[in-house]
């Protein structure tokens, strides 16, 4: 399973770059788009055509998490189709928001489906289990296990701390968190702290830690983007001899390397 960072900023695009989005790429080349924040088309296309896309899943219905959905339907929809064969994109999210989740449906170009968080979720290769996070509004953070090589990738979409997080992560090839915050804000009601995140990593024993969700800016000692690289090292004081590494457009992981 390959995993390629489209955008990973959060609240706001910032420097060329977008917010969070990425593609899962499974070992049979079934494409899926996690969640679609805004660049997500732009970018999506310097590594496959938005046509190629086989199914979308969201996390939950913020607007740097989807703001590029209805860019992507309207990509789909408006491509001339003698230059393709048009199939209807299967778009997964949660229903505890009906409005936006009817937003997902759009005639003959995409069909809203409801993700099972109780029994969980197969799609294409993949089987995924949800749990409910800690955000102001609802949102679930995704536990992904590729069937046929067994590689599990976590991805926590948006969520402060919470103690069932650790068992949701454990074992992880791959555990791709939201780090909004520097240690010294432990205990957010919306994002982890680089602190959380490593403390995380190490007792759940996960082999690779990427910090995602990303702050725009650090503490006033840092200037440029010295502050992600502060960001990842308290990560790193916290995950032990886990390796961390942050999330940058177009940087791809290989899940289980």
């Amino acid at each position: 399973m390959k995993v390629t960072t489209l955008g990973c900023w959060g609240g706001y695009a910032y420097q060329d770059a977008g917010t969070t989005s990425f593609l899962v790429q499974s070992e049979d080349g079934f494409n899926l788009l996690m969640d679609a924040g805004s660049r997500a088309v732009t970018e999506l296309e310097k590594e496959i055509s938005p046509l190629a896309l086989d199914a979308v899943i969201v996390s939950h219905y913020h607007a740097d998490h989807v703001a590029d959905l209805g860019v992507l339907r309207q990509y789909r929809q408006l491509y001339p189709k003698h230059l393709w064969e048009p199939k209807i994109l299967p778009i997964y999210g949660h229903t505890e928001d009906p409005e936006e989740f009817a937003k997902l449906t759009l005639t003959d170009v995409s069909q809203g489906q409801a993700y099972d968080v109780v029994n969980g979720q197969t799609i294409g290769p993949f089987d995924i289990s949800f749990i409910k996070t800690v955000h102001p509004v609802p949102c679930y953070a995704f536990r992904i296990c590729e069937r046929q090589t067994g590689q599990v990738l976590v991805f926590t979409g948006d969520t402060g701390y919470f103690p069932e997080l650790v068992d949701f992560v454990k074992g992880a090839d791959l555990f791709l968190a939201d780090v909004y915050f520097f240690e010294g804000n432990e205990g957010h009601i919306a994002h982890l702290t680089s602190k959380e995140a490593g403390e995380i990593a190490q007792e759940a024993g996960v082999k690779r830690l990427v910090l995602t969700h990303l702050p725009q800016f650090g503490p006033s000692e840092f200037t440029g983007d010295d502050h992600l690289e502060a960001l990842r090292q308290e990560a790193q004081g916290y995950a032990g001899l886990i390796p961390v590494d942050l999330a940058a457009p177009h940087r791809s992981f290989q899940v289980g390397d």
